[in-house]
């Protein structure tokens, strides 16, 4: 990560875990520690101590959902040769300790059926905990856009504080906090193709301004297709509202409201099979179904969707 970046979250997981008070050492409760490979880790310091594997909680605030298997091995791979280059955060809980910050690393541990892990065992309070483990994850760039504006809504939901009060919590401008909780407000469809990073930020903040969800779907579906730029998606969302069409005719507002309700899934789903604006102006007699195309490509990627052949 760049010094920028690095700026960019304040005051950062260093400091809040320094102010987070060091929990008294307890004896291991596994007994005595397994071999582990060497590590700078200051074991034996004040808070620092080797703490077993299976006495360890996930963090029921952990911001990232899935942790892919790829990374996990390359992570316990490093691990076994290099050994661990940074403890885990843990506070204790009862008669076992839950995870504050390095869930990748202890499942790593998991993984090389390791039997004790170095920690650093700290008293936190659970908004800290909280904090301290969305930090972890924007340091090490590990959450993506979604999980990011589930972290920051979580502190917000689970903690009542204020949108300010969660950014000056990790360090963040409000105004990113806001920024990334308004992703939050696009249909799960769309939030699903910016999680699994088909979609970017840029992309989703330009969707956002698009309020009508079937033309929101039929852009969403045409930007990943044809793999447009934030630019490119910014030229049809300005199309769209420059243009007629894609919302029912007059005529269909006459209609019984079954009809004109069954009119409109009907605009839905061939708008988006064919990845365009689609308009459907039905009568009990007869009707027209106006298909938006932009341009002699624009055309052809339509007509191919029919299965015309010219």
């Amino acid at each position: 990560m760049s010094a920028a970046s690095k700026s960019r979250l304040g005051r950062g997981l260093g400091s809040l875990i320094a102010k987070a008070a060091p929990a008294p050492a307890t004896p291991n409760p596994a007994g005595k520690p397994a071999v582990v490979p060497p590590h700078p880790t200051p074991v034996g310091a004040p808070g620092y101590q080797e703490v077993a594997v299976h006495l360890i909680e996930p963090s029921p605030y952990q911001a990232r959902k899935t942790i892919p298997p790829d990374q996990l091995r390359e992570l316990a791979d490093s691990i076994r040769s290099e050994g661990l280059l940074q403890p885990i955060v843990l506070r204790q809980t009862g008669d076992k300790f839950q995870l504050i910050a390095g869930e990748r690393r202890w499942r790593a541990f998991q993984e090389l059926k390791l039997k004790s892990i170095p920690a650093r065992v700290v008293q936190a309070s659970d908004a800290t905990s909280a904090a301290l483990g969305l930090i972890e994850n924007l340091q090490r760039e590990g959450l993506n856009p979604i999980e990011e504006a589930h972290g920051y809504a979580s502190l917000i939901r689970d903690f009542d504080l204020t949108q300010e009060a969660a950014a000056d919590r990790v360090g963040k401008g409000r105004a990113s906090v806001a920024n990334s909780l308004r992703l939050l407000s696009l249909d799960a469809e769309t939030q699903g193709y910016l999680g699994k990073g088909l979609l970017s930020v840029g992309h989703a903040k330009v969707l956002l301004g698009v309020t009508d969800l079937a033309q929101r779907t039929v852009l969403v579906r045409r930007t990943i297709e044809e793999g447009l730029s934030v630019r490119g998606t910014e030229k049809l969302v300005q199309m769209g509202k420059t243009r007629p069409g894609g919302k029912t005719g007059r005529r269909n507002k006459a209609l019984p409201p079954k009809e004109a309700e069954a009119v409109a899934e009907i605009e839905k789903k061939l708008g988006s099979h064919l990845g365009s604006r689609v308009a459907v102006l039905h009568t009990p007699k007869k009707g027209r179904i106006v298909i938006e195309y932009h341009g002699n490509d624009d055309l052809q990627r339509v007509l191919q969707k029919l299965g015309v052949e010219l």
